[in-house]
């Protein structure tokens, strides 16, 4: 019995509207290879391990979201390319947010893992948090969702 995927476009939710575009695991993480600088198809299969028809496929999706958009290729070659659109772009703080997730939950103390640092000091980039328009830290605990008319 297939199990039928769920579609969220036309939900009220932020949350679910994200996740109907990008949530897919894989899609997420093509999406942080291509942060990484990868941009061809062989090269993400390379690095995901992902089954070829299986990259095409989120690859198509992540375009027809408009999250990345297929350029010709930077060395005259004949495989296409692909990069992210100012949408895709967007998606850093959360790829970098699910990044320190990780770090604090997903390793033992002294497991060797990756870490992000800014390019210009080689420093660990700051944790990523949820502020107020004053500046304030905030919590689960100090918001509250909304309807907006």
């Amino acid at each position: 019995m297939a199990v039928r995927r769920v579609h969220f476009e036309q939900a009220g939710c932020p949350v679910s509207r994200s996740v109907d575009a990008v949530g897919d695991w894989w899609s997420l993480l093509i999406v942080r290879d291509a942060f990484d600088g990868v941009r061809r198809l062989v090269d993400f299969q390379r690095s995901l391990g992902v089954a070829k028809n299986m990259l095409s496929a989120r690859l198509r999706a992540l375009v027809a979201n408009g999250v990345m958009v297929p350029v010709p290729p930077a060395d005259g070659g004949f495989q296409r390319e692909y990069v992210l659109t100012p949408k895709g772009r967007d998606l850093f703080p959360v790829i970098v947010a699910l990044r320190q997730w990780g770090e604090r939950h997903c390793f033992v103390p002294g497991e060797p893992h990756t870490v992000l640092v800014d390019r210009a000091d080689g420093r660990p980039v700051a944790q990523v948090e949820v502020r107020a328009e004053s500046g304030a830290v905030l919590g689960p605990d100090d918001t509250v969702v909304m309807e907006v008319s």
